[in-house]
């Protein structure tokens, strides 16, 4: 029991870092089970990693079986094809391993056997095809977000992607809209900060003071980008700032999200970070910080990334400066 809520403990620090803003509704049946031990497994495999710059990107071809599990999965549900929830288990577990042509195949039988009806499927269908192709946001991925937001408008998945295709397509109006909606739906506060400022943006009014303090912050990294890096980042990649134990880097104490865009800035870190309960900054003497931006986006350091790093002592100051100017080789 203990190692089961271990488990979903890790997978839900790695859901909330690498995918914020998402709703996961689906429930587990006995066909998906073993499935959802991989995916827990798999999202260990990943939370060790992060905050590692130079870790390889191979996290998944350590775990034994897991091909043969979702092979099992899918066999199965060619002898029980009306498991709804299979499918979309299935469609989870192939974007866990990046195979979206598959994961789009069992989104799309999900949703058939919805008659288009479910809003969050349409959604995990329309993520799964932008993810394949990110030009897709004008395209079916665009379509399916809107034919969710028709169903649901108040769906905080679609109202995020709903928003970046209303602001891409050049109706910002629409897009504030959206996003303010979205703050309706109390997203995590760093989270918040960002989508206030984009929305400020859209709508042509001063963006939103930054907080360099959050109630209870342990440390305040002032984070910024020398010339070479700046000149080969995209002002939209996502930008990690992780604390970890300089004495054992695995797996990291707390982590938050950001934006290129947004530095130089004062980014906040506090035990309201902290990957896992009763693991928090505030109970360590000396953290190792590290600011990387993630050219793919997730929290895995991938060869081509930016990033800085630097040791403080709590007792020397709460303060700290780095900045961005080494790549991940």
């Amino acid at each position: 029991m203990l190692l089961s809520f271990q488990i979903l403990m890790v997978l839900a620090a790695f859901v909330f870092v690498a995918l914020p803003l998402r709703s996961f509704k689906g429930q587990l049946t006995r066909i998906a089970l073993p499935l959802a031990v991989f995916i827990g497994a798999l999202s260990i495999g990943l939370y060790q990693r992060i905050g590692t710059p130079d870790a390889e990107s191979h996290a998944a071809a350590e775990l034994p079986g897991i091909d043969e599990m979702v092979a099992s999965l899918d066999a199965r549900l060619k002898e029980n094809p009306d498991d709804l929830n299979g499918w979309k288990m299935l469609g989870r577990s192939y974007v866990e391993l990046k195979d979206f042509p598959k994961a789009i195949a069992a989104y799309e039988t999900a949703v058939e056997m919805e008659s288009s009806g479910n809003a969050q499927t349409l959604v995990d269908l329309g993520e799964v095809v932008l993810m394949e192709d990110r030009n897709s946001l004008q395209g079916r991925a665009g379509q399916l977000f809107e034919s969710a937001l028709a169903l649901e408008p108040g769906n905080p998945k679609g109202l995020f992607y709903g928003g970046m295709a209303s602001a891409n397509n050049g109706n910002v109006e629409e897009a504030a809209d959206r996003w303010e909606a979205l703050l309706a739906t109390s997203p995590p506060a760093n989270i918040e900060q960002l989508i206030r400022a984009r929305v400020a943006e859209w709508r042509g009014e001063p963006p939103p003071a930054v907080m360099a303090e959050q109630p209870g912050s342990i440390i305040t990294a002032n984070v910024s980008v020398d010339n070479e890096a700046a000149a080969t980042i995209d002002p939209r990649a996502t930008v990690f700032l992780i604390a970890r134990d300089p004495a054992q880097p695995r797996p990291p104490i707390a982590a938050v999200r950001r934006q290129a865009g947004e530095l130089p800035a004062a980014i906040a870190l506090s035990d309201a970070d902290a990957m896992i309960p009763g693991r928090v900054p505030s109970g360590f003497a000396e953290l190792e910080i590290i600011a990387r931006v993630s050219h793919s986006g997730e929290p895995v350091a991938q060869p081509g990334d930016w990033f800085g790093q630097a040791v403080v002592r709590i007792a020397d100051g709460s303060e700290i400066d780095i900045v961005i100017n080494q790549q991940v080789q």
